[in-house]
């Protein structure tokens, strides 16, 4: 194989390539990217057997071939490179000269032979939304994906698309995120991507007029972005019944400037650490919500006004769950519709239902 390519493109797929690639492996060629140089296209591929990341940029083939180069000293390597282009060769004993200018690196490569086959993802089913909606809807729910294997299904996102609306939910035993999208698509779905995933899809979505095609098969999803392709097995078991968790009624609303008391609760919680843990508590009191918090370090007490309607209420939680929902939200204000003080936090947008957080409130040890 003999190639001749632009640096900073070759850069930026390497590095996009990469973090699908298995850091630790027993297997070598999992740490590495296959490059295969084909007509005037170089493809990359990185794959560590649950998701895989492709892309094609244009190179000058003088020499058609493949190989597998280790990701992270490849990527060192071009990063670093003083030239705007770069010629990359290997012989049949595998050996690769990468150059660029007066800078050059000889190493051993890995035979394609042992880069495992991508899955065969065929009889596939999709739909096609927005780059910045997707992107958008990933950002408001990934923070409440599980990240223990008690229940494996919920370390994901379900995609629940029913009558033209996509439903994107995450779900960790604490707190539940829900955003809601129109599709072009009448035909139903539902299926979960693991939430690795779909932190790596986000990472490849721009803002911009760009779609991304979706498509579903039995066991994997095939994301296509662009020039990239992202293959990702998904989850099976029982998701949660989020419809039947999201509580209907309200006893108390409030409605205040999202940084405003994102501020209030971190300032509160400068007493709160791994170590020294306690709820924040909130009592709404008639337009004011009194904050307080009372640890091994020492108390604090904080408030901010507020537009209240209905029952005053007292009601403790983790700051931390509740500071991830209130920065997911990216709204200038937010409603909190509350049940009592043992019913979950309803975290909403001040119109409309484009998202829903719940967080499980605390419950409260009364002093004296």
């Amino acid at each position: 194989m003999k190639i001749i390519c632009d640096k900073q493109k070759l850069s930026e797929a390497l590095g996009n390539v990469s973090r699908a690639v298995s850091s630790k492996n027993t297997l070598a060629a999992l740490e590495g990217v296959f490059l295969k140089a084909q007509g005037e296209t170089l493809s990359l591929t990185g794959y560590d057997l649950e998701l895989a990341i492709s892309t094609k940029i244009q190179a000058k083939v003088l020499e058609a071939g493949e190989i597998v180069l280790s990701a992270r000293l490849f990527l060192d390597m071009i990063r670093k490179m003083p030239s705007e282009e770069v010629t990359i060769s290997s012989d049949e004993k595998l050996l690769t000269l990468v150059k660029g200018q007066m800078t050059e690196y000889t190493i051993l490569g890995i035979p394609p032979a042992e880069f495992p086959e991508l899955p065969s993802v065929s009889d596939t089913t999709g739909f096609s939304l927005p780059q910045a909606a997707l992107r958008d809807m990933i950002g408001q729910t990934l923070f409440a994906v599980a990240t223990s294997d008690s229940k494996p299904v919920h370390t994901g996102s379900l995609f629940d698309l029913k009558d033209g609306e996509l439903n994107l939910v995450s779900v960790d035993g604490y707190r539940l995120a829900l955003r809601k999208e129109k599709v072009n698509s009448s035909e139903p779905f539902r299926f979960v991507v693991p939430g690795k995933s779909l932190s790596e899809v986000a990472k490849l979505l721009k803002d911009e007029e760009g779609q991304v095609e979706l498509e579903v098969a039995r066991r994997h999803i095939i994301f296509s972005i662009g020039e990239y392709q992202v293959i990702s097995r998904l989850l099976e078991g029982e998701f949660l019944d989020y419809r039947a968790a999201i509580p209907a009624g309200s006893q108390t609303i409030v409605k205040i400037g999202t940084r405003e008391l994102v501020s209030a609760i971190e300032r509160a919680s400068l007493l709160i650490s791994d170590n020294v843990k306690s709820p924040l508590r909130l009592m709404f009191n008639q337009g004011t919500i009194q904050i307080s918090c009372s640890t091994a370090i020492g108390k604090v007490y904080d408030e901010v006004g507020c537009q209240q309607v209905g029952a005053d209420l007292e009601i403790g939680f983790n700051s931390r769950y509740m500071l991830d929902a209130l920065k997911a939200a990216a709204c200038d204000q937010i409603q909190l519709v509350m049940n009592g003080s043992l019913a979950p936090i309803k975290l909403l947008p001040p119109e409309g239902d484009s998202f829903t957080f719940l967080v499980l409130p605390v419950r409260l040890k009364y002093e004296g």
